[in-house]
């Protein structure tokens, strides 16, 4: 399976890009939606997130994500100590959603591609760029949480130039005609390198 990750800093219109490859056949593994997966009730790394942080469960007992958010994001060893909970059984979740894909190639789409061991489930990078302060204002609008915080997320990511510098591929989300037309022509390049790699 020819695997594109898709990547890029909080705010850059990663889902606006997977939306339109979904509707060109793409299966999109998300890393966003595996992570929610993981720690539904009932899974062991939702019991290992209460004993380390303690109560951040909301009433119908799952995980309170913002309270873990605000947590992780204001201390850099919690953020450590989730990720060594969370990240093992997020990919394999991800493995397993990459190697039942039936589209001719899949993209797994991740904020954390480049930061971990994910960036080895991909054969392409491709990146979804915007300017550090687009990604700001889009953010609080989107998530209505402080300016603050999602300063505090972009401290966590890899920095935008490491990013673009281990890009093979790099869309500008400007207008969204522009988008889906760097997209679509994308596309076709990845149906050719897919054929190249065996399917």
């Amino acid at each position: 399976m020819f695997v594109v990750g898709l990547t890029g800093g909080i705010g850059s219109g990663k889902t606006a890009a997977t939306d339109h490859l979904a509707r060109r056949g793409v299966t999109i593994v998300d890393a966003d939606l595996a992570s929610r997966a993981v720690v539904a009730p009932g899974e062991p790394a939702l019991d290992a997130i209460v004993d380390r942080f303690g109560a951040v469960l909301q009433d119908d007992g799952s995980l309170d994500r913002r309270a873990l958010r605000d947590i992780v994001f204001s201390d850099e060893q919690a953020r450590r100590d989730l990720e060594a909970i969370t990240h093992p059984a997020i990919g394999r979740e991800l493995y397993r959603q990459i190697h039942t894909s039936d589209s001719p190639y899949t993209v797994l789409v991740s904020p954390l591609l480049l930061e971990g061991s994910q960036k080895e489930m991909v054969h392409r990078i491709l990146v979804i760029d915007v300017p550090p302060e687009v990604q700001v204002a889009r953010t609080v609008a989107r998530d209505t949480v402080p300016e603050a915080q999602v300063q505090a997320i972009m401290r966590a990511q890899m920095d935008r130039e490491r990013r673009l510098a281990a890009a093979h591929d790099v869309v500008d989300h400007g207008p969204l005609r522009h988008l889906h037309e760097r997209l679509d022509a994308l596309h076709e390049t990845y149906l050719e390198l897919a054929q190249r790699h065996g399917g």
